[in-house]
């Protein structure tokens, strides 16, 4: 089983406020203000396809992300985590390629990989959270997809996928290609990769594509960036007016605390 499992890095979510930076003239935060990390969801699929393979006893699983060169931090974590390989398309260009774009690109770069059986995305990202990826990834390959799954297992020769949905979970079979979107749960995870893993990682080989090696119009790819527009992009201000009621007693207190919550809720 050829498993490919597409890793995007992004800022800490959980960095804290006074590490992170927004850049007003261009609208997006600062890449190194804050620490990068691999985005969550990515690492919960990573695990899944890893518990895959271990109960498969036998599979390939290919590490694959489309970024700027530091992505190589993430790719080398899934190799420590016991990725047998990985693959880094290099953007050098638009710093937010749209959904499609990026689905084009990796498609371009499952294409390089070789026959693939399984193609695994997290959810969501952490930053933007668009969580359109998977569905394009899939149309753009021409295989099905199967969106907020949480766990594959084989039985009888399929693929037996459990998906959360908005009721709670439903089982659902099918059939190598396709593409699935994984989901967080208790069962996946991402394991910690134990340091002699972490260091043999950097002696592993990585292969590494431009977006000329892959056939694909940089200029396209950086266009289709531009299919949104951030209009503002700012840290919220904290801004806490502190009042106080007056009164002789409770219940005058009491009084006017309740005319001023009044006051406030018919004046939004």
């Amino acid at each position: 089983m050829n498993i490919v499992v597409c890793l995007k890095q992004i800022l800490d979510p959980l960095a804290p406020a006074r590490e992170f930076r927004v850049d007003a003239d261009k609208k997006e935060a600062v890449r190194g203000s804050a620490s990068l990390v691999t985005n969550i969801f990515c690492e919960n699929a990573l695990e899944t396809a890893l518990q895959f393979k271990e109960q498969l006893g036998a599979g390939k699983i290919t590490a694959l992300s489309f970024g700027p060169e530091s992505a190589e931090d993430s790719l080398r974590k899934a190799l420590a985590m016991k990725a047998d390989a990985a693959a880094l398309v290099v953007n050098d260009g638009h710093p937010h390629p749209d959904p499609l774009a990026v689905a084009q690109v990796l498609a371009a770069a499952i294409g390089k990989l070789g026959i693939f059986d399984i193609v695994m995305v997290g959810r969501e990202s952490g930053d933007w959270g668009v969580g359109q990826t998977a569905g394009l990834l899939a149309e753009v390959l021409g295989v099905p997809s199967v969106s907020f799954v949480d766990h594959i297992e084989t039985v009888d020769g399929k693929l037996r996928l459990k998906r959360q949905t908005d009721n709670g979970f439903e089982i659902v079979e099918a059939a190598p290609p396709l593409v699935v979107s994984i989901t967080n749960d208790e069962h996946n995870v991402p394991r910690i990769p134990k340091t002699r893993d972490v260091m043999m990682s950097f002696r592993q080989p990585l292969t590494r594509f431009t977006l000329d090696e892959l056939g694909v119009d940089a200029a396209a790819i950086r266009a289709g960036g531009d299919y949104y527009e951030v209009i503002e992009l700012s840290i919220p201000v904290k801004d806490v007016n502190c009042e106080f009621v007056n009164g002789d007693s409770l219940e005058q207190k009491v009084e006017q605390f309740a005319q001023r919550v009044l006051a406030i809720t018919q004046s939004l």
